[in-house]
């Protein structure tokens, strides 16, 4: 006769559980895009509660990013950017989208994200990710007027610069120098950022 208590409380989930919860968040995320993305879909889908996707992961926002498998949270680097107000704020958001996918690590799960926008299926996740975690709360934080408007803009170059330099590896710009991709983009996004519009 076993003499073992009978455990108490939430069953601990494997880590099986968590990757397919995470594989159906990928997948909902990238089909159906963030708003018509819910918790309890994921859950149902992934044969959970959603208490316990709510366990792993906290909020549908903490999915979305563990969804996206990314070195970096893009939620910490709006601080970076829009810390020293309107004034060079398109240089700092350059160097650091340039920082960030030079870094060998960040580059190959952001490699996925940037080539799941080409697909039909995953069409939703680079303008979520980019727009909705980047670029809404920057311009949310410098309370810029037409936000939708600008966002749309600056994610156009941005999206242009990595897919080139980064996916393509057209040249000139695959060899680019740092400073000289900044001294080229900046101002460009600067003016979408802050510029008047026509």
């Amino acid at each position: 006769m076993s003499t073992t208590a009978p455990r108490r409380g939430r069953r601990p989930g494997s880590p099986d559980t968590r990757a397919a919860i995470l594989a159906v968040a990928r997948q909902r995320f990238a089909q159906q895009g963030y708003a018509a993305t819910s918790v309890r879909g994921i859950a149902t889908a992934a044969g959970v509660d959603s208490a316990l996707v709510h366990h792993y992961f906290g909020t549908k926002e903490d999915l979305f990013v563990a969804s996206l498998e990314l070195r970096v949270d893009p939620r910490e680097i709006v601080p970076v950017v829009a810390a020293g107000g309107r004034d060079g704020v398109g240089e700092r958001l350059i160097r650091l989208l340039l920082s960030v996918w030079d870094d060998e690590e960040s580059r190959l799960p952001l490699m996925a994200l940037m080539r799941s926008a080409f697909e039909p299926e995953g069409k939703a996740l680079v303008p979520d990710a980019f727009g909705r975690l980047i670029l809404g709360p920057v311009s949310e934080a410098l309370e810029l007027d037409q936000p939708e408007r600008r966002v749309t803009l600056v994610a156009s170059q941005l999206v242009g610069l990595v897919a080139l330099r980064y996916i393509a590896r057209i040249e000139p710009l695959a060899s680019a120098p740092v400073e000289t991709l900044v001294a080229t983009y900046a101002p460009v996004v600067q003016g979408y950022l802050t510029g008047p519009l026509p």
